[in-house]
C-alpha cells in the first residue's frame, strides 16, 4: 500500500499557498474548528422558533448532550460544564468522521491531539472540584473511613486515587488514539484488497465507532466532572 495521499498537501507546505511544514493533525484539527465555529455562525444567524434544517438538527444534538450532562452531574453545574462536554463532543465526532471521507485525515488518530483534550479535562476535573469543596476536596482522595486509627488504609488510599487521577488523561488519550488508529489501518487495507461492497460496509461500522468513541470520551469526562463536584464520602 502507497503513501497516503491527503487533500491538505495541495495547499499546505513548503511553496504551498501555506508555506509551512505543519502535521496533518493539526491541519485538520484547525479545519475540524474552522467548520464547528462556522456551523455555529449559520445557525446563530438563522434560528427561529420552530427549528427547521440544521437548527433542527444542532439543536436535537446539545438537548441530548446537555441532558447526559444534567443526569450525571446535576442541575446546578450542568449549564456552566456543558459546553466543555458539548464542544468536545462535536469536535471528536467531526474529526472521526473525517477520518472516513477519501483525502481526508483524522486528527483524533493522533495522540497529541487527544492528548490536548485529556490534560484540558483533567485540570478542569481538579479546579472544579478545588472550587467546590476547598480544601475538603482531598476527602475525596482518603477513601471512606477516616480517623487517627485508619490512616495506614487513608495514605494507602490516597496514593491508589492519585494514581488513578494521574492515569486518566493517559486513558483517554491512548483509548480514542488506537480506536481511531486501528479503524483507519483497517479501512486502508480492505480498500486495496477487498471488493468495492465490502468497504461500504466497513464503512458503515466505522461510523458506528465513530459515534461510540466520542460519547466513550464525553462519557467519561461528565463522570469526572461528577465525581469532582459531589460530596465526598
Amino acid at each position: 500500500m502507497g503513501p497516503e495521499v491527503l487533500l491538505v498537501d495541495a495547499v499546505v507546505g513548503p511553496n504551498k499557498i501555506i508555506p509551512y511544514d505543519v502535521p496533518h493533525y493539526v491541519s485538520y484539527a484547525f479545519l475540524s474548528s474552522a467548520m464547528l465555529i462556522t456551523i455555529a455562525i449559520i445557525v446563530r444567524g438563522s434560528m427561529r422558533m420552530v427549528p427547521t434544517g440544521i437548527q433542527n438538527s444542532v439543536e436535537a444534538i446539545v438537548e441530548s448532550l446537555f441532558k447526559l450532562v444534567e443526569d450525571n452531574v446535576g442541575h446546578h453545574w450542568s449549564r456552566p460544564l456543558f459546553p466543555l462536554v458539548g464542544t468536545l463532543f462535536l469536535y471528536i465526532l467531526l474529526c472521526n468522521f473525517m477520518g472516513l471521507v477519501p483525502g481526508f485525515a483524522s486528527a483524533t488518530a493522533n495522540i497529541n491531539n487527544n492528548a490536548a483534550m485529556a490534560i484540558p479535562v483533567f485540570l478542569a476535573t481538579h479546579f472544579y472540584g478545588v472550587r467546590v469543596h476547598g480544601f475538603k476536596y482531598l476527602y475525596h482522595f482518603l477513601g471512606p473511613v477516616r480517623s487517627i486509627f485508619a490512616l495506614p488504609l487513608m495514605l494507602l488510599m490516597f496514593i491508589i486515587e492519585g494514581i488513578g487521577h494521574l492515569v486518566r488523561p493517559v486513558t483517554l488519550s491512548v483509548r480514542l488514539f488506537g480506536n481511531m488508529q486501528a479503524k483507519h489501518i483497517i479501512l486502508g487495507v480492505l480498500a486495496t484488497l477487498a471488493p468495492a461492497f465490502i468497504p461500504i460496509l466497513i464503512l458503515a461500522l466505522g461510523t458506528l465507532v465513530s459515534l461510540i468513541q466520542a460519547f466513550v470520551f464525553v462519557l467519561l469526562t461528565t463522570l469526572y466532572l461528577a465525581g469532582a463536584v459531589e460530596e465526598g464520602h
